[in-house]
């Protein structure tokens, strides 16, 4: 089995953003000249991805505008709109049905738009073991969230055991994770708290770059190193 489908989240207003993200939404502003969105679909295509659901809210059409049906990434681009952001669970629930279309379908990738990154999609689980529901990826807590989010056991994620980590906001998941919810505005941290007191969640650390981009001084920063 292989995981060829992923949902890039981009619905997001991007509050701390602005005013950079008053007239472009955010996974539309630019590193060394390309989008941050356009690494990660060539990251995707690189590792074998063929379909990529992106959601969007705010200025929406601009990123329908830029990407097209995805052909020149060489992947079939799908989008999922909102009339307002739905939140992260709320955004996935709403795009399930274009992201599992057949009933084989049951695993996708997720990936935070607004992060840069240099993950190896090829390292992400082809498959879930029986009752497990999500894979996160873990990173070093970075210094606008020393406290970390879950605490990784090396393995999977625990509500209080091994080292709290930071999640990277990219995931494998099942789509009986989102089965429960309607498609309306959820936020995913609390299930995925429930879920880790279950002990249905794996994890893995990922050791290379990673920023999440959420203020301007973290993109300038990005564009002086990178420039």
């Amino acid at each position: 089995m292989t995981l060829n489908t992923a949902m890039i989240l981009a619905a997001g207003r991007g509050e701390r953003m602005r005013p950079l993200t008053d007239s472009v939404p955010k996974p539309l502003l630019k590193i060394k000249g390309k989008t941050l969105i356009e690494y990660h679909l060539e990251a995707l295509k690189r590792s074998g991805y063929e379909r990529v659901v992106i959601n969007h809210a705010w200025l929406g059409q601009q990123i329908e505008s830029v990407l097209g049906t995805g052909e020149r990434f060489g992947l079939d681009i799908l989008y999922s709109a909102e009339r307002q952001a739905l939140e992260t669970a709320g955004g996935i629930s709403n795009a399930v049905p274009l992201l599992c279309p057949n009933k084989e379908d049951e695993l996708f990738t997720v990936v935070n738009g607004d992060i840069f990154t240099d993950f190896d999609f090829d390292t992400l689980p082809t498959y879930l073991p029986k009752g497990v529901e999500a894979h996160l990826v873990m990173v070093d807590n970075p210094n606008h969230n020393p406290g970390g989010d879950f605490y990784f056991t090396g393995h999977d994620l625990h509500p209080e055991q091994g080292c709290k980590m930071t999640f990277s906001g990219i995931a494998v998941y099942h789509k009986g994770f989102f089965a429960q919810i309607n498609a309306d505005v959820k936020p995913l941290a609390p299930m995925l708290r429930a879920a880790i007191k279950q002990g249905v969640i794996g994890a893995q650390h990922l050791t290379g770059h990673w920023t999440d981009v959420g203020t301007p001084q973290r993109l300038a920063e990005l564009n002086k190193t990178n420039s």
